[in-house]
């Protein structure tokens, strides 16, 4: 469980007038910073506001509009997230694959994974001494089942294949988790993701499609990583990113300029995440490792977050 499950949390939504003591104002309207609880006080809020922008040389702040609502965590800086950082405490873990199962859809022009038995329990029964007996199973599916990384191979014909990930790339990354739910468009550009320091991190685009997971919904209005949002990640150093959509990519956009930018940079792309709700914004490491399989680009894997 993350820092948003089995609790609420908060965030202030009001209008703002600073002053500052060597001249000068700023207003902002409708502005939102994460809260510790439902009781925040405005003076608190102030100063939460503030240190998210990192304001020097602030005189008065005036509040107007002030507002609590219950809303996750998005992570603004000197908030609850950081504290939670600060605090640290024992470590928990939050799965964030989906369950693979026999006929599953993952995207509708794939096959779904087919689960069958190679040796039977019964059948085993005159192989072994009495009394022991073991199943063998075997599973056909594609390489894009589920949740799923992708290597450069699965873009280029000379890219490295799931081989050519050292463990470092893919286990125990720090993560920052970009709340998108509610941002109003499809999109996810420069703009959006400008605030977050990427460097070295896995980066992890939260947009809540998730939760069509498996439905043709799934694949209507999705959300993706647009050319400028990848370039900004690539040139600020992100180590991994992922996404609980249907593709990083503009499925509109045959080019697939995400796919294109972030694997020709040798960024590992996970694909159908879920759960990213239960991970706080930062604080976090990221662990997604597929198997070690010589001439495949693409296959599924276990991710998880470790917290604390």
């Amino acid at each position: 469980m993350g820092e948003d499950a089995g609790m609420s949390s908060y965030r202030a939504r009001f209008d703002a007038a600073v002053t500052f003591t060597n001249g000068g104002g700023l207003q902002v309207q409708g502005f939102l910073v994460d809260v510790p609880s439902a009781e925040v006080t405005a003076r608190e809020v102030g100063e939460l506001f503030l240190g998210s922008l990192g304001l020097l040389m602030a005189g008065e702040v005036v509040l107007d509009n002030l507002e609590i609502v219950e809303a996750p965590h998005k992570g603004t800086r000197g908030g609850p997230a950081d504290r939670a950082v600060a605090e640290g405490g024992g470590a928990r873990y939050v799965e964030l694959s989906h369950v693979i199962r026999d006929g599953m859809v993952t995207l509708p022009n794939l096959p779904g994974p087919e689960l069958t038995e190679h040796l039977s329990r019964e059948a085993s029964r005159e192989i072994y001494a009495e009394g022991t007996e073991f199943e063998i199973g075997r599973i056909s599916m594609v390489a894009n089942t589920g949740t799923y990384l992708d290597s450069p191979n699965h873009r280029y014909p000379d890219g490295h294949d799931l081989t050519g990930f050292s463990l470092d790339r893919l286990v125990g990354l720090p993560a920052v988790v970009v709340r998108l739910t509610d941002s109003g468009r499809l999109g996810i550009n420069a703009n959006a993701l400008a605030a977050y320091d990427v460097r070295g991190k896995a980066v992890l685009l939260h947009t809540g499609d998730d939760a069509r997971f498996g439905t043709p919904q799934y694949v209507e209005d999705a959300h993706f990583l647009t050319r400028d949002g990848a370039e900004f990640l690539i040139g600020q150093g992100a180590a991994l990113v992922g996404i609980d959509a249907a593709n990083i990519d503009d499925m509109t956009d045959g080019t697939r300029p995400a796919h294109t930018l972030l694997l020709g940079a040798g960024l590992p792309i996970v694909e159908h995440l879920t759960n990213l709700d239960e991970v706080p914004p930062t604080g976090a490491t990221f662990t997604a490792t597929p198997p070690r399989i010589a001439g495949l680009a693409t296959f599924p894997v276990r991710a998880f977050a470790t917290i604390g």
